[in-house]
C-alpha cells in the first residue's frame, strides 16, 4: 500500500481531525494533473502520528514542493492520543522524522504555509528552513449572530441597510454562474485570472458535491448577479476562499455576503478563516467585522537564495 493509499483511509477515519486543505479529497481536487504526494511518521505497530501532504514537481532538473492553488494552509499534521505524553515533546519527534523524509527528497524549492495550530516550527528551524510570519482573522469559536453583532464596527453594520434594500440575497448560485463572474472580475481588475475555468469549475463543484462549500450572491431587479462569495467549510473551520463583484456592484455588497454567510454558519461549523490578509486594505476589511488577529507560518528553504524570487509568495 503507498503513502497515499494509507493517507486517504487516515483522512476517511479521522474526519475533520485533519483540517480541509489537508484532506485527501482536496489534494486530489487542487492537484489534478499535477503530482503530490504525503510522507507519514509512521509507529512500528502500524500507527500513523503524523503526516505531510504536499504539491511537487520538477523543472529544469530541480525538484520543488509548493503550496497548490486556492490551498491557504499545508505543512504537517499531529496525530495527537492519549498516549502521546508530552505535547511538545511528540510533535518534536513527528516533526523530526517528516523532516528528515523531506531533506532525503533532496529539494531545490520547499515552501508551506501551515495551519494556525502549528505554533512550532523548531525541527524546520534545526534543519535550517526559514520563516515568514504571516496573518489571518479569525473567529475561533464563530459567535452566534447576536454576539456578532456586538463585535462588529458601527460603520459596517450600518452599510447592510442599503445593499439589503438594492439587491435580494440568492443563497443558490450555481459553480457555472459563478466561475464566469469570477473570471470577468479578475480580468478586469489585473488582465487576467490566474485560475484557469477548468480548475476552478472543478474545485467548486467538488466541493459543492460533498456539502462542503456555499456560494451566495447578490442580484440586481434585472435578476442580474452583481456579487458572490464562495466559501469553503467542515465540522472544524469555514474558509473565505473567494469572492467576486461586478463593477457596477455598490461598495459595501460584500459586507452584506460576509455578514450573511457568518450568520448562516453558525451551527454548522466552529470557527471562521477570513483567510488573510496581509494586503492593507483586505486587513482592515476583515479586522472590522470583530474576529481575532491570528498568526501563521510560511516555512521555507532554497538551495539558491536566487531562486525564492521565482517563487509566489
Amino acid at each position: 500500500m503507498t503513502n497515499k493509499e494509507r493517507y486517504r483511509l487516515l483522512c476517511e477515519s479521522e474526519g475533520a481531525n485533519i483540517p480541509l486543505f489537508q484532506q485527501y479529497w482536496w489534494m486530489e481536487t487542487v492537484c489534478h494533473g499535477k503530482q503530490w504526494d504525503v510522507l507519514l511518521s509512521v509507529q512500528a505497530n502500524g500507527f500513523i502520528d503524523g503526516a505531510l501532504p504536499f504539491l511537487f514537481g520538477s523543472k529544469f532538473g530541480m525538484y520543488y514542493v509548493l503550496q497548490p492553488q486556492l490551498t491557504q494552509y499545508s505543512g504537517p499534521w499531529f496525530h495527537h492520543h492519549p498516549r502521546t505524553g508530552d505535547p511538545v515533546e511528540f510533535e518534536h519527534h513527528v516533526a523530526e522524522d517528516l523532516v528528515s523524509q523531506l531533506d532525503r527528497l533532496h529539494l531545490s524549492v520547499y515552501l508551506q504555509r501551515f495551519s494556525p495550530t502549528i505554533t512550532d516550527w523548531l525541527p524546520f528551524y534545526w534543519h535550517g528552513y526559514k520563516q515568514t510570519t504571516r496573518y489571518t482573522y479569525r473567529f475561533d469559536p464563530l459567535p452566534d449572530p447576536a454576539t456578532l453583532a456586538t463585535l462588529a464596527d458601527r460603520g459596517r453594520k450600518r452599510q447592510l441597510a442599503s445593499v439589503r434594500e438594492a439587491y435580494t440575497l440568492d443563497r443558490q448560485v450555481g459553480a457555472e454562474e459563478f466561475v464566469a463572474l469570477h473570471r470577468d472580475y479578475w480580468e478586469r481588475r489585473s488582465g487576467s485570472d490566474l485560475l484557469s475555468h477548468d480548475f476552478l469549475l472543478r474545485v467548486v463543484t467538488t466541493a459543492m458535491a460533498r456539502n462542503q462549500a456555499l456560494i451566495y450572491g447578490l442580484r440586481n431587479a434585472d435578476g442580474q448577479l452583481v456579487a458572490a462569495r464562495f466559501v469553503v467549510y467542515d465540522d472544524r473551520c469555514a474558509y473565505a476562499l473567494l469572492s467576486a463583484m461586478r463593477p457596477d456592484a455598490l461598495r459595501n455588497s460584500m459586507t452584506l455576503l460576509v455578514w450573511t454567510l457568518l450568520e448562516e454558519l453558525h451551527g454548522r461549523t466552529q470557527a471562521f478563516d477570513f483567510e488573510g490578509s496581509m494586503d492593507n486594505g483586505i486587513e482592515h476589511f476583515y479586522r472590522s467585522f470583530g474576529a481575532r488577529q491570528v498568526p501563521y507560518f510560511e516555512v521555507s528553504r532554497f538551495a539558491n537564495p536566487l531562486l525564492s524570487r521565482f517563487v509566489s509568495r
